[in-house]
């Protein structure tokens, strides 16, 4: 078993995956536009065909899963955090850096009793980032 976050951009997931290819190295394992559906009844309605149906990116080894979803109002990512582990304090200091990147900080980066570097972070698109060192 495996648990992998899915995550619904409502309409910015290219945007999404070029910021995360960006930020983390993220790399596109698979993506799916809505129009190349084979399953689907009918053709999309032309605002949704070019859009993410789903798409899989592995940061580190790890899945996340994305789509734009079928929402007309904004992302809505609340009660929950993305925790990102990293090996030492430098490669926490780039993530950090490159995910707050247009977003907002709520904790900074700092060494803490369980950690040389923990620290929070809130991405452009509203996805709650938790980064600390392993």
């Amino acid at each position: 078993m495996a648990i992998q976050p899915y995550l619904f951009f409502q309409g910015r997931a290219d945007e999404a995956i070029a910021f995360y290819e960006q930020a983390l190295g993220a790399k596109r394992v698979m993506l799916m536009r809505f129009k190349d559906n084979p399953d689907a009844p009918a053709p999309p309605p032309p605002e949704l065909a070019d859009k993410v149906m789903h798409a899989r990116l592995e940061i580190g080894g790890e899945v996340v899963l994305l789509s734009d979803g079928h929402g007309s109002e904004g992302p809505q990512f609340q009660g929950f955090a993305l925790t990102l582990s990293v090996g030492d304090p430098a490669a926490a200091d780039k993530a950090f850096a490159a995910l707050s990147t247009g977003g907002r900080i709520l904790q900074p980066l700092q060494k803490t009793f369980f950690s040389e570097r923990f620290g929070m972070t809130q991405d452009p698109f509203g996805v709650l980032w938790i980064v600390l060192v392993q």
